[in-house]
């Protein structure tokens, strides 16, 4: 049997404000998919699992006094919207979403808009967003570990939390960046692919 919006609501446990956003991102998504390709067929069936339910997770990592979040290649919002949502309803902090892909950008900012989220979009590149610390940076799918490592040491301050969501690949890809990188990282088992995982990253700093 197919994951379900009642699943999710069971498993989250986020309140029913909460779920009426995602319900609210997933029609936007669902009326946006018939003219862009945001997201394949396939894996929009699945939205509950494989979208709502992988970017959810990294929220309960998000430490209490975070404020200010980066959300690198964030597509179609995951786990970048997941984030501003959480934002909302705590009542602080604000996500900046990097998605270069003009037409998802303009997706990102129709639903930031729709659901009065605290969070903004810019097509910039990455590596051309302003260098800046913050309190969390996130990413889902965007790189392979080494070369995430690099985007995300601009916005890297010393309190700083990388929450990254992997798969399969994560060991090999951690054991890649150890010769370039020295940080301390937690792997907490992802609640939606059983090969994947929440990368909890600290201390990221370029070797030598």
């Amino acid at each position: 049997m197919a994951y379900s919006y009642e699943d999710f609501a069971l498993q989250s446990g986020v309140s029913r404000e909460t779920l009426d956003d995602y319900r609210a991102w997933h029609a936007i998504l669902l009326k946006w998919n018939r003219r862009i390709n945001l997201v394949s067929p396939t894996a929009l069936d699945d939205f509950w699992r494989r979208h709502a339910l992988d970017s959810w997770q990294v929220t309960p990592h998000i430490p209490e006094n975070a404020r200010e979040f980066i959300d690198l290649g964030s597509g179609a919002g995951f786990p970048g919207l997941s984030l501003a949502i959480d934002c909302k309803h705590r009542g602080q902090g604000e996500v900046l979403m990097v998605e270069a892909a003009g037409k998802k950008t303009s997706f990102l900012r129709t639903v930031i808009r729709e659901l009065g989220l605290p969070a903004r979009a810019t097509s910039e590149r990455a590596e051309a967003v302003e260098p800046k610390a913050y309190d969390v940076i996130s990413a889902r799918a965007f790189a392979p570990f080494p070369r995430l490592m690099s985007y995300a040491q601009p916005f890297w301050g010393q309190n700083s939390l990388g929450l990254f969501l992997k798969g399969e690949s994560a060991p090999s890809e951690l054991t890649e960046a150890e010769k370039s990188w020295i940080y301390q990282v937690e792997r907490v088992p992802s609640f939606s692919n059983p090969t994947g995982c929440v990368l909890k990253v600290t201390g990221l700093k370029q070797k030598p």
